[in-house]
C-alpha cells in the first residue's frame, strides 16, 4: 500500500516536469524559427532552410504534445489520472533531453 501511494505521489510531479519542458520548447521553436526564416529570406541558404523546416516540424510535435497534455477531453484525462509514473519519467525525460538541446542551438543561434 505504501509503495502504491509513494508511486502515485511521484507520478505527480513528473508530468509538471514534462508540461513546463514541453512549453520552453515551444517558446524556444518560436524563437529559432523566427531567427531561421529571417536568415533564410535574407541569405536564400539551404542550411537556414533546413534549420527552419526542422524547427517547424519540431513545434508542431511540442506543441501536439501539449494540446493532448492539457487541452484534450479524452487523452488529457488519461495522462492526468492513468499513466503510470514510469512512463511519465520516460516523457519527461525526451521533453527536458530537447530543451537542453534546443537551449545549446539557441545559444550557437544568438551568439
Amino acid at each position: 500500500m505504501a509503495g502504491g501511494v509513494w508511486l502515485q505521489a511521484e507520478a505527480g510531479f513528473w508530468p509538471i516536469v514534462a508540461r513546463i519542458s514541453a512549453a520552453i520548447n515551444v517558446l524556444l521553436l518560436i524563437g529559432l524559427g523566427y531567427v531561421w526564416a529571417r536568415n533564410y529570406i535574407q541569405f536564400r541558404s539551404k542550411h537556414t532552410l533546413g534549420l527552419f523546416v526542422f524547427s517547424v516540424l519540431l513545434l508542431a510535435e511540442n506543441a501536439c504534445a501539449l494540446y493532448y497534455y492539457l487541452v484534450d477531453p479524452t487523452l488529457s484525462a488519461w495522462f492526468a489520472t492513468a499513466v503510470p509514473g514510469i512512463a511519465w519519467r520516460a516523457m519527461m525525460l525526451l521533453h527536458v533531453l530537447e530543451t537542453v538541446a534546443l537551449l545549446f542551438l539557441a545559444w550557437v543561434t544568438w551568439d
